[in-house]
């Protein structure tokens, strides 16, 4: 059986994961209704098959959603084992009164008019957003998720590539319901962008660098990077494919402003020095973010 992370009831975790769902499923609305619904935009998942079904036979997104999600939900349940939890329930729920909700007291006009494109942007980062503080309360989107993980339980492919696959065929409907070219290409930019912000979400923005240094000089940058820029690092021992030469590596990890003054410093005491730079998403430890922090965040 998967594992269900549980919060005390009413403790300070409980509440800020509630909090987190409540926002984040007004704001996941809001983006359906303001943005992605009024120009017919497919983004995958139970909604992109709500929208078609909205245009179709006239019944809410937020209904026809639930009409799917709960099924799919006790499906899931019985085939994957009670993996989800109940604040995917709320979240799911939340998501479909909004919807409904919102498109009631605003209607169904889009917030800026004949501005597909513009729509598609900022519907993306709304979705993101909504969803990104969603999975921070560790909950899931249910929907299309579960039919992935069925679907992968049985094949033992990926449930990350099932996923795209799943949500392409529900864009692909779109464009033969909607017989608009513009459709599926508004929706990837939806899709595209979704994830994005979703990361940002999830991962922050601020990245960091990662970088592996090999110089002779190994211990003149030690220096600069202890001394100096107050960081850490790692010395890692490794072998050249050249001439089997020994080598002496320096992992460390420092922000852009410290990595201009460090790669400076580097090209003047070793201009043949070799350096590997990475973007680093998140950084958890000492002269970082704390994992504690991490998971209270």
């Amino acid at each position: 059986m998967a594992f269900i992370q549980k919060d005390k009831l009413f403790s300070k975790r409980w509440i800020i994961n509630h909090l987190l769902i409540l926002i984040g499923s007004f704001i996941l609305a809001s983006g359906f209704v303001l943005f992605i619904t009024p120009y017919k935009i497919v983004p995958g998942g139970v909604y992109g098959i709500a929208i078609v079904v909205h245009y179709l036979l006239g019944t809410p997104v937020g209904l026809t959603a639930l009409t799917m999600d709960i099924p799919l939900t006790l499906i899931g349940i019985r085939i994957l084992g009670p993996r989800f939890g109940y604040k995917t329930v709320i979240g799911f729920l939340l998501t479909a009164f909004f919807v409904d909700g919102i498109t009631y007291l605003y209607g169904e006009d889009p917030l800026v008019a004949n501005e597909p494109l513009l729509s598609s942007i900022f519907g993306g980062v709304f979705l993101g957003t909504g969803l990104g503080l969603i999975f921070k309360s560790k909950a899931t989107s249910g929907g299309t998720d579960i039919v992935a993980m069925i679907i992968s339980k049985y094949t033992s492919l990926p449930v990350g590539q099932l996923l795209i696959w799943v949500d392409s065929v529900i864009v692909l409907v779109g464009l033969l319901v909607f017989q608009d070219w513009k459709i599926p290409l508004y929706s990837l930019i939806v899709i595209y962008i979704t994830g994005k912000v979703i990361d940002a979400i999830l991962q922050g923005v601020d990245y960091d660098k990662t970088l592996f240094i090999i110089s002779d000089k190994y211990e003149e940058i030690r220096g600069k990077i202890i001394d100096d820029l107050n960081r850490g690092g790692t010395y890692l021992k490794g072998k050249g494919m050249y001439n089997g030469s020994e080598k002496t590596i320096i992992f460390t990890v420092v922000n852009r402003r410290e990595m201009a003054m460090l790669q400076e410093y580097i090209h003047q005491i070793d201009p043949k020095a070799f350096v590997t730079v990475i973007n680093a998403n998140e950084i958890l430890g000492e002269g970082f973010k704390s994992l504690r922090d991490k998971l209270e965040s």
